[in-house]
């Protein structure tokens, strides 16, 4: 085809694509009620997270038990809950229809492929979509509860009241989620990389300490300022630097 045509082609898949985000953002500002529930409920003192820890607390003995709390989300602003209504229906729609972007995505790319890189393309599509969905399933139930718990709860003094914006909960809640999912991207990088001859398993051995300091580094900057949250980032994300020195060095029959 001519450039001109691929353009054609790129147009008709954008167009689909824009079709299909906006559908499913539409479905989902239609339940607004069911949709809130879903995303404010890790703010809540009695979140699965919170209890699945009691239980297991208690499974050793210990009469552990997460102190109550009573957060309100505030609006400042005349159209901020409509907005964020919005921004949160359009985030949504575009993760549920994720699988068809990254479908329409290859097949306006693989004409272009080889077979084996053809190949290795969908199995690279689809661990990449697994290990991101991962890390946002990871920071709604583990992450963000956790440290919206403490940051949420902390106070320099008993007359000073946190109060938080529904629009500040939102965007925290979805730059975590979407830096979580980037983050555990690491493997797929590593086979990439691997596969370029760029990144050997030996170099990635070599420097454990210094892929460990830089992880903390990373988590720090993801994370909100406490070491409890950046220690529960830094552990996953070193594992799966270490799955990582297992996939490349099997790229490389090592």
């Amino acid at each position: 085809m001519s450039f001109g045509d691929h353009l054609e082609v790129l147009r008709k898949m954008l167009f689909r694509v824009l079709v299909v985000v906006t559908s499913c953002a539409t479905a989902v500002f239609c339940f607004k009620d069911e949709t809130f529930a879903v995303l404010l409920a890790p703010r809540n003192t009695d979140f699965i997270t919170f209890r699945a820890i009691e239980r297991i607390m208690h499974l050793f003995g210990s009469t552990f038990r997460f102190e109550s709390y009573n957060i309100q989300l505030i609006s400042t602003e005349l159209s901020s809950q409509f907005l964020t209504h919005l921004e949160s229906s359009f985030i949504i729609g575009a993760v549920v229809s994720s699988p068809f972007i990254i479908y329409q995505l290859y097949r306006f790319i693989s004409p272009a492929l080889y077979d084996n890189e053809r190949r290795y393309s969908v199995g690279i599509c689809l661990t990449s979509y697994f290990l991101f969905m991962l890390g946002v399933v990871m920071n709604y139930f583990i992450l963000f509860p956790i440290a919206f718990r403490f940051l949420a709860t902390y106070q320099v003094d008993a007359a000073v009241v946190s109060t938080i914006t529904i629009s500040s909960y939102i965007s925290t809640f979805a730059t975590l989620s979407l830096s979580m999912g980037l983050v555990f991207e690491l493997p797929v990088l590593s086979f990439i990389l691997a596969k370029l001859d760029v990144l050997s398993a030996s170099f990635m051995k070599q420097y454990r300490r210094h892929a460990l300091v830089l992880i903390m580094v990373v988590a720090a900057f993801i994370t909100p300022p406490d070491i409890f949250t950046l220690c529960l980032l830094t552990i996953p994300l070193y594992l799966l630097y270490e799955v990582s020195i297992v996939i490349v060095s099997k790229v490389h029959g090592k």
